[in-house]
Parts: C-alpha cells; structure tokens; sequence
C-alpha cells in the first residue's frame, strides 16, 4: 500500500513564512510509525509549490497512492481541500485522511461540506492513523468503526468515535530522523499555559509530556550525521524544567555536536545557569511571546507574564550572547491606541532583536473561538 503525507499549501500569502513553511514534526512522527510498520511512505512538502495545479496533478498520476494524509492547519485548509479534489479527480478510489489541529477542531465541517475527506484523524494522531491504514488494507469497515480518535461517514452520517488515550511514554515513538531528514525538532508535547488564543491546551490536553535527553539528543546525533547543522526546537515552552535543558545542553556538548539552534520558550522561566548552558550548547535565538505592552490586553489573552519579567527575560537572554526575539499580537479585543502606544514603549525597553507582529485570528479550539 502506498501512502503519501503531504503538507499543503497556504491560498493566502503569510507575512511570515518561518513558522509555517516546513512540515510539522508531528508528520514525520507519522511517517516513521508507517515505516516502523513496513508501509511504503513518502511525506511531500507542498507549502511552496505555489499552486501549480498541473504540477499537483503530474505529481500524483506519477506516485499513484491508495491514501493520502494531509496535515492540516487552519491556514492552509483550502490548499488540502483542493489537493483532495484533485486526487480524486485522479483517482475515485483513493482514501483521502485529514490530520492534525485542522481535522481535530473542523472535522464536523470537513466531513458534512467536503465529500473528497473520507476520514478526520483527532489529535494526537500516530497510532489512530496506523490502525486506520491497517483497516482500510484490509477492507475492514467493522474495524473503522472500533479505532479511538477518528471521524468518518458511515451510510450518509457523521461518526466520530471517542477520543484516543495520549501515549504516556514518548520514547516509545521511533525516531523519525532514521528515516527522514529535518531540522524542526521537539522535546516535549503540550504546554503549561492557557492562553485565549491558542489552541495547544486543547489539542494536547492540559498536559506536558517530555521525551527523555537520550531520546531528543540521539535524534540531533543522526540528523547532524545526516548534514544538518542547524536546528529549530520548536517545544511550545523549551525552558520548562530547568535541570533537564542543563541535562540536553550537557549531552549536545558531550556529543560534540557542533550545532546551532533556535527555540521557544516564556519569560518566566529565564534562569541565568540555564541560558549559559543553552549558549554553549549552541543555541543563537530564543522566541519569547510578549503578546502585548498593555498588562490589560495580556490579561484578555491570559497571559501570564508581568512586565518586569518580560525586561528580565531579554535583558538575560542578550547578556548571555542569545539573540532574543519577541512575538506580538495586535487586534486583540480592548485594544485601543493606549494600548498600541504600551507595546511600542515596551518595545523600546526591552530592544528585540528581532520582532514578529501578528493579527490576533480567533481559530477554532480556542478559548477566544468559544467566548466570541
């Protein structure tokens, strides 16, 4: 059976690409269980074959897969939608699977306007996605029916089946990187916060999970035998337990992996001891989401953060040789030209080095979503 993991592309140009222009980690995860389990999988990044319909078409009468997944986020629904038309065009057969924070909030609205989507995959999607393929290989719909964390028709009707359990143990993932290369990577699955705007609570659950040191460096180890130098670790909160970034920042060193990388983490949990271990391990860049100057606009988005933290936090972050990079929101509800004026003086405080502004969208699975 062939099946093709695809990253689709964005019908609307983006500002900024770096966040959205690389396969989720998550896709690769998928791909390497598909593999682990002897099925012939290739993942193709669509993001920027700019709609070249004719190109999309060539492309699948040449590799002619019994399945695609589709990695869908909400941005680059309407490019999935139109690689699924297109396939079936090609082939009224083929089973067309939608994945990812897309699927899992709109599978109702995929599954009830789209009749090109055969099957949502909910949330955490590895091992739901495996049985899915196991079942339809063998044209099991009795089987369908049993698997947790998927949504599908069944005689005209919507189903959606209950939620699949989280895996407790992330070691127990194969290591994507034998099988593919990357340079976004994660160590952990979830965040501790609970912002209005995102929908990362509600996807992973309210829960961080945590792959071992040994499991995240010794998947750096391969990539960077496989050429790759630099690398994005793209953890919602990176800095979250302190003694475990000295643990992977010792290990990188030990390894003499002589890597640079950027990640993501919170103000609050700047330490000194941490951002030094992080700087001789190789990390040039941290992105802190600021959101807003105004203590009131942050509070609507539940953030968590005083302004004498967000100072600090830069202010340590430049001193220890990092660049340190500020995500902000605008648009948010209360905002005002008060507001606006708070942000650029926090601006001016704190002295980015670079700056990612972004217009507040209100996505399903957020808390925003369901209040307004």
């Amino acid at each position: 059976m062939k099946i093709l993991l695809i990253y689709p592309y964005c019908l609307e140009e983006r500002l900024s690409e770096e966040d959205v222009g690389v396969p989720p980690i998550g896709l690769y995860y998928v791909g390497s269980v598909l593999k682990e389990n002897h099925y012939d999988c290739e993942i193709l990044n669509w993001y920027s074959i700019n709609r070249t319909l004719g190109l999309i078409k060539e492309i699948l009468v040449e590799k002619r897969p019994d399945v695609i997944g589709l990695s869908v986020f909400h941005a680059n629904r309407w490019g999935a939608i139109e690689i699924a038309r297109i396939a079936r065009q090609i082939d009224p057969a083929i089973r067309i699977v939608f994945g990812g924070i897309g699927a899992t909030f709109l599978w109702n609205h995929f599954l009830t306007h789209f009749k090109e989507i055969d099957f949502c995959v909910l949330g955490e999607g590895e091992y739901p996605f495996l049985k899915l393929i196991k079942a339809i290989e063998k044209g099991d719909q009795t089987g369908i029916e049993g698997i947790k964390g998927i949504a599908f028709r069944r005689n005209g009707k919507i189903v959606r089946t209950e939620n699949a359990t989280p895996m407790e143990n992330l070691n127990e993932l194969p290591v994507p990187a034998r099988y593919f290369r990357y340079q976004h990577v994660t160590s952990t699955r979830g965040c501790p916060g609970n912002c209005t705007f995102c929908g990362s609570p509600r996807f992973w659950g309210h829960k961080v999970r945590f792959h071992s040191p040994d499991y995240f460096v010794g998947q750096l180890e391969i990539l960077y035998k496989k050429g790759a130098t630099f690398f994005y670790f793209s953890d919602d909160t990176f800095m979250l337990k302190k003694d475990r970034v000295v643990e992977i920042c010792k290990a990188i060193i030990e390894k003499n992996l002589r890597i640079s990388w950027a990640a993501i983490s919170h103000v609050n949990f700047v330490d000194e001891e941490v951002l030094s271990w992080m700087r001789k391990a190789g990390c040039t860049q941290i992105s802190y989401g600021v959101e807003s100057g105004s203590e009131r606009i942050r509070k609507v988005l539940n953030k968590n953060i005083r302004a004498d933290r967000i100072k600090n936090a830069f202010a340590l972050t430049t001193r220890y040789g990092i660049l340190a990079r500020a995500y902000f929101i605008y648009g948010c509800p209360g905002e005002s030209w008060d507001t606006i004026q708070e942000t650029i003086d926090l601006i001016h405080e704190i002295k980015p080095l670079s700056i990612i502004f972004y217009i507040l969208d209100i996505f399903p699975g957020t808390a925003l979503y369901a209040d307004f």
